[in-house]
């Protein structure tokens, strides 16, 4: 009988696409339709409450309460489709390796990491059901009597059926692995050595379940466990695992472990996965996130560097110095290196080339300059940062305007010092004189005027206490919704790919944050972090040789896994040691997002690198071009970060 899942009748190896599957897949693009469009319905929602409670004085019942199950709610109903298209974290440098070179031992991992997500899924779904159920019976409700109050159990519902749904899109893909395992095992056995070869890493594959079995079976105190997780935690991200699903796992097994049964490990998940994420300030990732991609979307970057090319072009170095300057104020509204190291490598990275500059200075210059995305605010690895050390968004934010500062300032002063010591890095240009198009000063003031005063909304509307961090994003992308609409580059079909990407990014960063939650619980449990702390106490290295050895951690991490994976490893593990020394938190954090984008400019990893040579696109630019390029900047780094140590008032001057 054909299987119903391919259309051919048979699992051949290509994608199943058989009428169930393709009904699936449009359910869980309604699905992911309906969640988008929630988001854009919550900015609109807290920019109602801004406007009563500011010009009427009469804020809006239940916003808060409705924002926060929203979040949760919205999460769930985009979760399938975002796995779908590939957009959950995960390090992908071995894999990708692995796929191409050892196609088998690549499916048979791929297809192991898609099974612990089916499991991960269906303790998850069992939860939900139980907490649906009550709901349903009990008819619970929510909210605040005599103001606003809703019922419960839809929430549940969605949480119920997206949880499901994404665990069938885990089966999916699990199926697709194993079809493509059959193949590559019936090519191994007509002869192809290349596929042969993959067998050493299955027998690694085997040597690790091996010993995940021996630790599960000894006798090990809480700490060992905690230690050994952490272990298994860098080998599964670096092999590939979505990171999130690592970190559920090995929370599970951990707290399984330790109390010697799984009844309170299975209660965990869905209790974290309901109401952790039922949060109202969690509406700071979607919405500063959208803010972010509308601008992008309105050309505002290329804007910004033409002003910026034109203000500095009789400057040495103008061109390299004018990428930083519109880098930082394009960080100031995005967030991301990567949305930076994009924008900019098509904008800046040909204009310089064509000015006289090397490839080497070119693309370095913007892969450097990027990393202003996570330093300046809003920033999401502040936000990671906030909700992982349960700090404000909104101080965090404004401790790490004078870094971004002082960062940029120190970008701008190499590029000046390597063109009058060191002219031969940069090229033969020495001037950038643009005459053709040069701008006027009006034409320049009304091309920077919107964002700078979109800057000012959202960082001085935090600083003043006009809006909560949340209440900022919403603003904000209203703001930027306005900007593109006014300068029309925002058509419908745009603005639905933004909010596309919008929901995936949001789900992709909230997971990680579920997920964090999870392990970070299993950790406390484990008494490991405490461990730590009185074991660095006793060796004499004191605050400040803590300081040194984790900056040298983060640094050594980020040559092999990406920012926000490293912070998940490493904050449970930092903080309570922090706390035992007494540290600011953060200042720390301000250290901590430095100290890591440093990863982003170093090989082998190196993801903003990857990101400008992906979309480069040419030939003549090899990656190792762009990592000696990239080098002079990520010193620059690492000498801020010792200032900031150093100087710690420098990160607390407006906190």
């Amino acid at each position: 009988m054909p299987s119903p899942f391919s259309s051919g009748g048979t699992l051949n190896g290509e994608p199943l696409s058989g009428l169930p599957v393709r009904l699936f897949n449009a359910f869980t693009n309604l699905m992911n339709s309906i969640g988008t469009l929630w988001v854009f319905g919550m900015m609109f929602i807290i920019c109602a409450d801004i406007a009563s409670r500011n010009f009427f004085n009469h804020p809006l019942n239940g916003v808060p309460e409705i924002i926060a199950f929203s979040i949760a709610g919205t999460i769930y109903l985009q979760l399938a489709n975002t796995l779908h298209a590939g957009r959950f974290t995960r390090a992908e440098l071995l894999i990708e390796w692995l796929e191409v070179k050892r196609p088998l031992a690549g499916r048979i991992f791929n297809a192991v990491f898609n099974l612990f997500g089916i499991i991960v899924f269906i303790i998850m779904v069992q939860g939900f059901w139980g907490e649906f159920s009550d709901a349903w019976v009990e008819n619970e409700i929510a909210g605040v009597p005599g103001v606003v109050t809703f019922i419960v159990w839809p929430f549940y519902l969605i949480l119920l059926i997206g949880a499901a749904a994404t665990g069938i899109e885990f089966l999916l893909r699990f199926l697709r692995e194993c079809v493509g395992t059959s193949s590559a095992l019936k090519t191994a056995r007509e002869g192809d050595g290349q596929v042969k070869h993959g067998y050493g890493w299955l027998i690694a594959l085997a040597g690790f379940a091996i010993i995940i079995y021996l630790m599960t079976s000894a006798e090990l105190t809480n700490a060992q466990i905690g230690g050994l997780s952490i272990l298994c935690m860098l080998i599964l991200i670096y092999a590939g695992m979505p990171v999130g699903i690592a970190l559920i796992v090995l929370g599970f097994c951990g707290i399984w472990m330790m109390k010697g049964n799984t009844i309170i490990a299975e209660r965990m998940l869905p209790q974290a996965g309901a109401e952790y994420m039922k949060n109202y300030f969690f509406g700071v990732v979607p919405l500063f996130v959208l803010m972010g991609l509308l601008v992008s979307a309105a050309d505002v970057g290329k804007e910004t560097f033409q002003v910026a090319r034109w203000a500095l072009r009789r400057v040495r170095g103008g061109l390299g110095i004018a990428t930083v300057a519109a880098n930082a104020v394009f960080a100031a509204i995005t967030g991301s290196s990567i949305a930076s190291a994009a924008v900019f490598t098509r904008v800046a990275t040909p204009e310089m080339m064509s000015h006289g500059y090397t490839a080497r200075f070119s693309v370095g210059v913007v892969a450097g300059s990027s990393v202003l995305g996570m330093l300046i605010p809003p920033s999401l690895l502040f936000i990671v940062y906030a909700f992982i050390a349960e700090q404000s968004v909104g101080v965090l934010f404004i401790a790490a305007v004078i870094p971004g500062l002082i960062l940029s300032g120190a970008f701008i002063l190499l590029i000046l010092a390597m063109a009058t010591w060191k002219p031969q890095w940069i090229g033969e240009a020495a001037t950038d004189v643009v005459e053709a198009d040069a701008e006027s000063v009006l034409s320049a003031f009304m091309k920077i005027f919107p964002i700078l005063l979109l800057i000012f909304l959202v960082i001085g509307g935090i600083y003043d206490g006009w809006f909560t961090p949340t209440e900022a994003g919403a603003a904000g992308s209203f703001g930027a919704l306005v900007i593109g609409l006014f300068k029309r580059k925002l058509n419908w079909k745009a603005l639905w790919g933004v909010l596309i990407e919008t929901g995936h990014i949001t789900v992709s960063i909230l997971f990680l944050i579920l997920a964090a939650n999870i392990y970070a619980r299993m950790l406390a449990l484990s008494g490991l972090p405490q461990q730590m702390g009185d074991f660095i106490g006793s060796t004499g290295l004191g605050f400040t040789g803590f300081i040194i050895l984790y900056v040298i951690v983060l640094i050594l991490l980020g040559m092999i896994l990406d920012s926000i994976s490293i912070m998940l490893i490493m904050l449970p593990l930092a903080l309570p040691v922090l706390a035992q020394f007494g540290g600011d938190p953060i200042w720390f954090g301000v250290i901590t997002v430095i100290a890591v984008e440093i990863g982003l400019l170093t090989p082998p990893l190196g993801i903003t690198c990857y990101v400008v040579k992906s979309t480069l696109n040419d030939d003549r630019i090899s990656l190792n071009q762009i990592f000696l390029g990239a080098m002079p900047f990520a010193f620059v780094m690492l000498l801020v970060t010792i200032l900031l140590i150093a100087v710690p008032e420098l990160s607390l001057v407006f906190t």
